[in-house]
């Protein structure tokens, strides 16, 4: 059986502040509502053919904030709204399967998780991605810098090999220290409120 998948409708469709709903997004949100209403109807302009019967397939829909999407569309009976918000045990199997292929036990898992309590699975994600972020650097140093980046890999004489960049071996205490940087860096963000700062002569 296939579907229709649709990641994240609320970043395309959603409305935030006073952002202005174009003439494209109108048009999505009066289809999904024509098929919501008249799944197995096909129009021909502004008529209705009896003969005009067709078989759909599911559309499936997720999002984050769907109080920013156009009410109509969302009321019940047009759609069915499932929520589901992780518990530990999720982010932990979740997680695990994350770091797998890294030789990252379970109880590490279940302890890198408890370290940093009602973070986004995101967040997760993104202490693997660190390390190699700080790895990918020292390699590039280790080879001559950005400025020899291009002469290295692009400029090299024909007997010259290409550098060999060998992946990090994730390590519990390598993925703590990401984290921890994360946090610094979501600590910042909060107390500096730079784009506050950036807007605050919008108006002006």
């Amino acid at each position: 059986m296939s579907c229709l998948m649709i990641n994240d409708i609320d970043a395309g469709l959603g409305r935030f502040g006073n952002t202005q709903m174009t003439v494209n997004n109108q048009i999505v949100v009066g289809t999904l509502m024509n098929l919501s209403d008249n799944p197995t109807r096909v129009s021909i302009g502004q008529d209705w053919r009896e003969s005009d019967i067709t078989n759909r397939v599911p559309i499936i829909v997720t999002g984050n904030d769907f109080s920013t999407i156009y009410a109509p569309l969302i009321r019940d009976g047009r759609m069915e709204k499932f929520y589901w918000q992780p518990n530990r045990e999720d982010i932990v199997n979740i997680v695990n399967r994350m770091y797998e292929k890294d030789g990252i036990s379970r109880d590490e898992v279940t302890r890198i998780v408890d370290t940093f309590p009602n973070q986004a699975l995101d967040f997760f994600g993104a202490l693997r991605s660190r390390t190699y972020d700080r790895s990918i650097s020292k390699w590039i140093d280790d080879i001559g810098g950005v400025a020899n980046l291009g002469s290295k890999l692009l400029k090299r004489k024909k007997d010259e090999k290409l550098p060999v960049y060998v992946p990090p071996k994730q390590t519990v205490e390598a993925l703590l220290e990401s984290g921890y940087s994360l946090i610094k860096e979501q600590q910042l963000i909060m107390e500096t409120k730079l784009s506050k700062e950036y807007m605050k002569n919008i108006d002006d």
